[in-house]
């Protein structure tokens, strides 16, 4: 039914859906040449720990995860949901695109914020900063609440603002006591025909979270992160020899920058979950 740069959505006989996680890895909007073994196995296995962590704040769409063989271990069946055109974001740090909006204008999504912050400063509180959704190959744009409102109503924007917040401030606090910041995450939500708010997709992976070091956390630089910042910062590198403003597609990506990634992965799957991968 659809292929993104991670995930590919099938339709099953019975009407629901089989999620299938790739090795696929994407950066600057760009899905590489090169797979990263494993990733789609350690994405999904992530997806479903933090989902029954989560279970009494909000329903999830993983129905089983008795899939075909070809695909066991990174896919998952999951419930056809009315999916919201909003991705929800939280951050209780500030980076990203949310500093690049700040250092322009002193705001995030509307929300003013203090002066003197930095990369990598805790916020004041909490923010909501929803996105809307791009196609594949461009990029999400951050947009106000109001803007929320005026595509699903006041009723639904309230609860998505809502559910994103609780499941940051569950998650941040699991995080924290492992070690590990969570800085922000992207989640995304749909709705059953009853109009229950469903949390669905991927939640709280590497891909869709940026996750630090808490013993390394030092606001006013870029912070070390679990996810594929080693592939982004070689693709900027002139060993790559890539212009990202050349237009044309990454080159493929060295074996040594492949297992880096992936032991990043592992790293974080493993001392979030403390299981073994």
């Amino acid at each position: 039914m659809h292929s993104g740069k991670v995930r590919d959505l099938y339709e099953l006989p019975d009407g629901r859906l089989l999620m299938v996680a790739s090795d696929r890895i994407s950066a600057f909007d760009h899905i590489l040449a090169t797979p990263v073994p494993d990733k789609g196995e350690i994405l999904t296995r992530m997806s479903l720990w933090w989902f029954d962590q989560l279970a009494d704040l909000v329903p999830h769409h993983v129905v089983s995860t008795d899939v075909p063989e070809e695909v066991r271990g990174r896919a998952v069946v999951c419930e056809r949901l009315d999916m919201f055109p909003v991705e929800c974001v939280a951050r209780g740090y500030l980076t990203g695109t949310g500093l690049l909006d700040y250092r322009a204008s002193g705001e995030v999504c509307g929300i003013a914020l203090p002066d003197g912050l930095e990369d990598g400063s805790r916020l004041p509180e909490t923010l909501f900063t929803p996105a809307a959704k791009a196609a594949v190959g461009e990029h999400d744009e951050n947009v106000t609440y109001d803007a929320v409102v005026g595509v699903v109503g006041a009723d639904v924007a309230a609860e998505l603002r809502r559910l994103t917040l609780e499941v940051y401030g569950r998650a941040e606090g699991i995080a924290r006591d492992r070690g590990i910041i969570l800085a922000d995450t992207k989640l995304e939500f749909g709705a059953r025909p009853d109009g229950t708010i469903v949390l669905a997709d991927e939640v709280l992976t590497p891909d869709s979270s940026r996750f630090w070091s808490a013993q390394e956390w030092s606001p006013g630089r870029s912070q070390p992160s679990y996810d594929k910042q080693i592939v982004r910062d070689w693709l900027l590198s002139p060993e790559s020899g890539w212009d990202k403003s050349s237009g044309e597609a990454p080159p493929p990506l060295p074996e040594s920058v492949v297992e880096r990634t992936r032991a990043r992965y592992i790293e974080a799957y493993e001392t979030l979950t403390g299981e073994t991968f």
